[in-house]
């Protein structure tokens, strides 16, 4: 399958105002050199060749793209990362790039979809194969995989209904790039159907499962949780974390609970935004509100009459979560919304709640929905007063907690046959 003319006309159209913004976003002019080469080449020498290739967008697809990662580094295979965003990158970077793996680790951009970088790349990488996460599709990408006799396989494949259209208005070109890959394993039957629909051959699907559901703490988070109560006199406290928020969010959510931290000195609010360039905005949202407000990435921390703490670092969601004793996962009241991943504080016992608007973890948060194992408020209003009946009320927390064990139970297992499938590639 090439890619049409009008695709690679519209990306060299596009180029330079997707230039301009990384030049926007850039922190030092050190790091805006760094990801140009890496976007836009000349591209740096690869640690090794024939790595296995994952190519995860952002922070999400990393993390469940980890044990996968992690499994095959800890068998002695070099892996390449590739991420969309510098979020992704920071995470896989704080997961991977350190001993014992930095010998066999990479993780760089991914280069922008025109056709003659992306050749480069693959002449210059020439990975063994190429995992993609969840939705992350590129034509060139795909395309130029077939070229290289590269397997193309992607990995816990998840499509809402709104991606779908989105994939449906381009099909001749979405049906040729989906049936490059050698294969597509699916979270579940609708995400399988509407690839189909899409136009791939059915035998090039399977249903798998989702990764995510065989997740586990990291340990180091879970004790150094343990130490921060001791040092920071957390024991007496009730612990309410606002993870992945984006506008407005936090400053909805902490003007309903406000009144209750005036008259509480014992509740707490960690608020985690999800993007680091809204971490000021949120800081001064707390400000206006008038509540006592100490940030990590000053080094400050949680005093005894800190109201609200602002997570503004990156790659700490699990030593939050550890510390919680009610979660709200953001990206979920906002509009449009899409929402988070659940299963973090879950593995953690942490009972959670979400706005309405999950659509882009539609069938994991409905099966929670459905069994009482998460909550799905409609409004501001109604979150702050669920997180605060959850603190307060040890046998409903006790009940989601439980529904939401059994769950995670019955669901576990796809990570292991995600591994059976790709070792047949290897």
């Amino acid at each position: 399958m090439a890619t049409p003319f009008w695709y690679n006309a519209a990306l060299t159209l596009i180029k330079p105002v997707y230039q301009s913004r990384i030049r926007k976003r850039a922190e030092s002019p050190e790091q805006l050199q760094q990801e140009l080469l890496e976007r836009f080449g000349p591209f740096q020498t690869p640690k090794n060749k024939h790595a296995i290739w994952f190519h995860v967008v952002s922070v999400g697809e990393t993390n469940a793209a980890q044990p996968l990662i992690e499994h095959y580094l800890k068998s002695g295979h070099p892996v390449l990362v590739t991420n969309t965003t510098k979020t992704g990158q920071t995470r896989a970077k704080s997961l991977f790039f350190k001993e014992p793996y930095l010998d066999l680790f990479q993780a760089v951009y991914l280069p922008a979809d025109q056709k003659y970088l992306i050749r480069d790349f693959y002449q210059k990488y020439q990975p063994k194969l190429l995992l993609l996460m969840e939705t992350e599709l590129w034509p060139n990408l795909i395309d130029q995989a077939q070229n290289f006799n590269v397997p193309c396989l992607l990995l816990n494949a998840r499509l809402s209904e709104k991606s779908a259209k989105g994939y449906g208005k381009v099909k001749g070109l979405t049906r040729g790039m989906l049936n490059s890959m050698q294969l597509l394993l699916a979270q579940d039957t609708a995400t399988q159907q509407r690839y189909i629909n899409l136009g791939i051959q059915i035998n090039k699907t399977q249903v798998l499962g989702n990764i995510k559901f065989d997740i586990t703490a990291p340990q180091q988070f879970i004790d150094r949780a343990s130490e921060l109560e001791q040092e920071w006199n957390l024991q007496g406290r009730k612990i309410i974390t606002l993870a992945s928020t984006h506008a407005p969010e936090e400053q909805q959510l902490i003007a309903e609970l406000k009144a209750t931290l005036n008259a509480d000195p014992n509740l707490l609010c960690i608020v985690v935004p999800r993007h680091p360039e809204r971490f000021d905005e949120v800081f001064q949202a707390s400000q206006a509100l008038n509540l006592r407000t100490q940030r990590r990435s000053l080094g400050q921390k949680i005093e005894v009459d800190t109201q609200i703490y602002l997570a503004d670092s990156m790659g700490e969601m699990w030593l939050w979560y550890a510390l919680s004793q009610a979660s709200y996962v953001g990206g979920s009241l906002n509009e449009p919304g899409g929402g988070h991943n659940i299963l973090e504080p879950i593995a953690l016992n942490v009972p959670t709640i979400l706005g309405k608007n999950y659509f882009n973890f539609q069938t994991i948060v409905d099966e929670f929905v459905e069994a009482q194992a998460v909550e799905a408020v409609d409004n501001f209003k109604q979150a702050a007063e669920t997180l605060l009946e959850i603190l307060n009320n040890s046998a409903k927390a006790e009940s989601l907690n439980t529904a939401a064990q059994k769950i995670m139970q019955q669901n576990q297992g796809s990570l292991a046959k995600h591994i059976q499938v790709i070792d047949q590639y290897l």
